[in-house]
């Protein structure tokens, strides 16, 4: 019997047989507001294979943990996660209490150690990709780089080299999403240590689920009309859970199908979108 070593709000981790090693499974929950939201069928393993490819295509730029995967599960190199989320941001966005336009519309100018300027409008480009890090926890709280190594989440070197490292990942899942007709609007990479002290990226990469994608083609039109981007994630939820109670207060409403239908094809609409990309780049590289 394989035993559970950890079920979080989406992922479920298995001790292993080699003691070096874990099972991690992608469940079909959705979590939100820092709690669990619905179920979509079959997200697991969409979820599983995103993550798959992109672990795979970023090893240039950092190691990670994966080593295999079937379905909706992955075995991995077993690492100590370091308790932080670095969340890259390349737009203003957002309803959940740590999201930026959150804070940005309530007043704050100084987030996360950075200093925004005045009149910037929900849903826009900022100059530069930013990193606004939280401590992972039942409750995500943002927190500024020098608080992270003030408390001791990890030193000053460590986390200069993730906060690089993370910006490396970001170009190059922007560059996957723009070829694919998306906006990687934000995206959040959790990092570990494994026992040979090696920084790796872990938990997943890139997904729908721990990234915010926009269409590409029809953005500048909805933002300068005021609209609200078409979305590849589960905002849409997100947006008609807090239309319909405090999501942070109350019990979540039963989650209209067409709703759960909408966000679980997007998800495979995006891997079928940069598999069919994989395959032509194959196929005109073997003739």
């Amino acid at each position: 019997m394989i035993t559970k070593i950890y079920s979080g709000k989406v992922r479920n981790i298995y001790k292993h047989e080699d003691i070096n090693k874990l099972y991690i499974e992608t469940t079909d929950r959705l979590s939100s507001f820092d709690k669990h939201i619905c179920n979509l069928e079959g997200k697991g393993k969409l979820l599983n294979l995103i993550s798959v490819y992109m672990f795979k295509k970023t090893r240039y730029i950092i190691p990670n943990h994966y080593i295999s995967h079937n379905e909706n599960t992955m075995v991995v190199k077993k690492c100590t996660p370091f308790k932080i989320e670095f969340v890259v941001r390349a737009y203003i966005t957002g309803n959940t209490k740590t999201s930026l336009w959150t804070h940005y519309n309530n007043g704050v100018r100084n987030y996360c150690g950075i200093d925004f300027p005045e009149n910037l409008k929900k849903n826009q480009k900022l100059d530069f990709p930013v990193i606004t890090p939280t401590t992972k926890d039942f409750e995500d709280v943002p927190i500024s780089k020098n608080e992270i190594v003030e408390k001791n989440y990890m030193t000053m070197k460590d986390c200069d080299f993730i906060y690089n490292k993370a910006l490396e990942l970001f170009k190059y899942g922007e560059f996957i999403a723009r070829n694919a007709g998306f906006i990687l609007v934000d995206t959040k990479y959790e990092f570990g240590k494994d026992s040979d002290g090696n920084i790796l990226l872990i938990d997943e990469l890139h997904t729908c689920d721990s990234s915010r994608y926009w269409i590409k083609n029809t953005y500048n039109n909805k933002f300068a009309n005021n609209l609200e981007p078409d979305k590849l994630d589960k905002d849409c939820i997100r947006d008609w859970v807090k239309n319909n109670c405090d999501p942070y207060n109350d019990k979540i409403p039963e989650i209209p199908e067409e709703l759960k239908n909408k966000t679980l094809e997007s998800y495979r609409y995006f891997y079928e979108k940069i598999y069919s990309m994989e395959q032509y780049k194959y196929f005109y590289e073997s003739i």
